[in-house]
């Protein structure tokens, strides 16, 4: 039986000046926290407080130039390797991807704050078009700060923002993006084969403001590689995360080597579940939805086409991890 496309359309606002995005959200990022108010604090609140200055610290500054084609090259057989041997990675329609030019490459996200869908993507796009080729990937700030994860910069990775994206579109590259961002990537994994954005639609109005192709990027297997319980919303809200970190999730899950993960602030050792990944025809959305396109028309689109082929991926597999 097919899974449904999670949806929302409430929550697609418009920005009031007509701009492309509603909020940072609509990329799958969180807008910029709100400071506390002035007075006393609690214990906990300076707790929380003293924790999100240390995670604040170590985000750095989203710089396009920070991708390094040259190591890149150096790596890349290493790296796939490596990708391949422990997740047998599979990408399949790359050449659904226009050769040259800005695209606009959206992608369901699985595996919590690891994300090997990403990893197994990027190595794999490196290696069809070259090194050369400009390609970048937006993600959390919370995963750009995490230990051991600082070689993604120069891979192409910075922080998940509307200006982030805009300025690499300028530039003529191609950018994956992650409308889901944090709800899904932590979605139980009961849910694994539904694809949710949770209504943002920002990617829409992106690819129209800038007259770029959407190219949908399906993956299967990250949310094999940990048992993912919960997305913890009522307890980052309680720690007022949101407003601290600008996450909206405190996801639990059981994951190698911790155990019980809260948060998965400090990541995790995924289990070697087959990641399979697939690329489906480009989207010219003028061309297909007429001169003035209904965004939420075109996002039921992209995402109805993302669940069918998440559902022939999921029926494919005989095995959880095995694949």
């Amino acid at each position: 039986m097919g899974t449904q496309t999670a949806s929302a359309r409430s929550r697609n606002g418009h920005k009031a000046d007509g701009g492309p995005f509603a909020d940072a959200a609509d990329l799958g990022e969180e807008p910029p926290p709100e400071p506390e108010p002035d007075g006393a604090h609690n214990p906990l609140d300076r707790f929380v407080h003293a924790v999100a200055a240390a995670f604040s610290s170590r985000v750095p500054v989203a710089d396009l130039d920070e991708r390094d084609p040259d190591y890149i090259r150096e790596s890349l057989p290493a790296q796939w390797l490596l990708a391949s041997l422990w997740f047998r990675g599979e990408v399949r329609g790359l050449g659904n991807i226009p050769e040259e030019g800005a695209v606009l490459l959206v992608g369901n996200h699985s595996g919590g704050n690891m994300t090997p869908d990403t990893l197994v993507f990027t190595l794999a796009f490196s290696t069809y078009f070259g090194v050369e080729r400009r390609f970048y990937q937006l993600a959390h700030n919370l995963v750009l700060s995490m230990p051991g994860l600082g070689f993604l910069r120069r891979y192409g990775t910075v922080a998940a923002s509307p200006e982030n994206a805009e300025r690499a579109l300028d530039s003529g590259a191609a950018v994956l993006v992650y409308p889901g961002g944090d709800h899904e990537v932590h979605r139980p994994s009961w849910e694994a084969n539904t694809v949710n954005f949770a209504g943002r639609q920002g990617f829409v109005r992106l690819a129209l403001e800038h007259d770029v192709p959407i190219v949908p990027v399906v993956a299967i297997g990250g949310q094999e590689t940990a048992l993912f319980l919960s997305r913890g919303e009522g307890l980052a809200k309680a720690l007022k995360l949101d407003r601290l970190l600008r996450l909206k999730v405190l996801p639990i899950s059981l994951a190698a080597p911790w155990g019980l993960n809260v948060g998965d602030m400090f990541g995790h050792i995924p289990l070697p579940a087959k990641i399979t990944v697939e690329v489906l025809p480009a989207i010219d959305v003028r061309e297909q939805f007429g001169p003035r396109p209904d965004v939420g028309e075109v996002y039921d689109h992209v995402t109805e086409t993302m669940q069918e082929t998440l559902d022939a991926l999921a029926a494919e597999r005989r095995l959880p991890i095995i694949g």
